[in-house]
């Protein structure tokens, strides 16, 4: 008997890649943001980010606009691939939670209203 998979992800999801800029406690730093929706996104990064942890996400436009949310650090992983010419491919990122959006300078953060999700 075939089983059936449903997606449990009921968000639209941006199917392209985006240079975004991570700015921590420990400074700034350039990621690629991959599967980006309401909810969250992935980011490919060098820097390793501590479960939980608070960051700023700037998406910077090639007309010059930016868009910037702060986020929660949901998850982490290191990928191993082969890549077309035989050797190893290595790959970093982090799974965010989109926690609240930046909308002008004197109001800074509106928070984005959901269920806390715990694990």
């Amino acid at each position: 008997m075939a089983q059936v998979h449903t997606e449990r992800r009921t968000h639209l999801r941006f199917d392209k890649v985006f240079t975004i800029y991570l700015s921590t406690e420990g400074g700034l730093s350039r990621g690629i943001g991959r599967n980006i929706s309401a909810q969250g996104l992935f980011v490919e990064t060098r820097e390793s980010l501590a479960l939980g942890e608070r960051v700023k996400v700037t998406f910077a436009g090639e007309d010059g606009t930016e868009m910037t949310c702060l986020c929660e650090v949901r998850y982490q992983v290191a990928l191993s691939y082969g890549r077309k010419d035989g050797r190893e491919g290595n790959s970093r990122g982090v799974g965010l939670r989109i926690v609240a959006y930046e909308v002008q300078d004197d109001h800074p953060l509106l928070l984005v209203d959901r269920e806390r999700v715990m694990h």
